[in-house]
This record gives C-alpha cells, structure tokens and sequence, in this order.
C-alpha cells in the first residue's frame, strides 16, 4: 500500500453513497450482495449504484463476481486492512501503549459468527 492508493481508497469513502455501500457490504460478508439489492438497499437508481460501484472497484475496495445474471459485489477486506494498516504505520511513534486503546476498540467489534450466535 502507497500514498496514493490510500488517498484513491479515502476518497472513494468520502461520499455517503460509497461509505453506505461499503459498510452494506461488510456486513453481508463472505457472501455478498447483487448490485441491483445494494440500490435498494441505499435506496439509489440502479445506474447510480454502478457509478458509486465502479468508483469503489477503482480504488481497490470492492470485487464483483458475475454469477448467473447477477454480479454480486463484496468487500475487498484486505485491501481495507491495508489502508487502516498504513494510517496506522509507526502508530504513535512507536510507543505501542498509546495504540493499545485504538487496538482494543477494533477488536470486540466482529466476534466468530458462532460466538455471536450462541449469545
């Protein structure tokens, strides 16, 4: 991950629409969500929903697959992970206590499924 990739991944975020979709599609992961059920679900024109799809797929934060008829869009994780990583690169100076409060908010917020399942 580079400078400019981050700012390509950032920018891509910075418009409500994206910054919807994107946290739609986080949350149906692994398995995805059709285009047409993500302009639903953000309530935009299906053309829309392609605009905003193919400006996130640019920046590296959404994959489709073409299944069927359908191209089902998820969220590109890793490439997520890399641009939290490089904001968070030399974190603090180095002083890693002063991380430890950002590290354990991140770490309660996506319990394993049957964790999540058995509460």
């Amino acid at each position: 991950m580079d400078e400019n990739q981050t700012i390509a991944a950032l920018a891509a975020l910075a418009q409500p629409t994206r910054l919807r979709t994107f946290k739609l599609l986080v949350e149906r992961e692994p398995d995805g969500i059709a285009a047409g059920e993500l302009a639903r679900l953000a309530e935009v024109p299906q053309n829309t929903m392609s605009a905003h799809l193919s400006t996130l797929s640019q920046a590296g934060l959404v994959v489709g697959e073409r299944q069927s008829r359908s191209i089902i869009y998820r969220a590109d994780l890793d490439r997520f992970r890399a641009v939290v990583l490089y904001l968070l690169q030399d974190c603090c100076g180095g002083n890693a206590s002063l991380c430890a409060p950002l590290i354990s908010d991140l770490t309660p917020c996506c319990p394993p499924k049957e964790a999540a399942q058995t509460r």
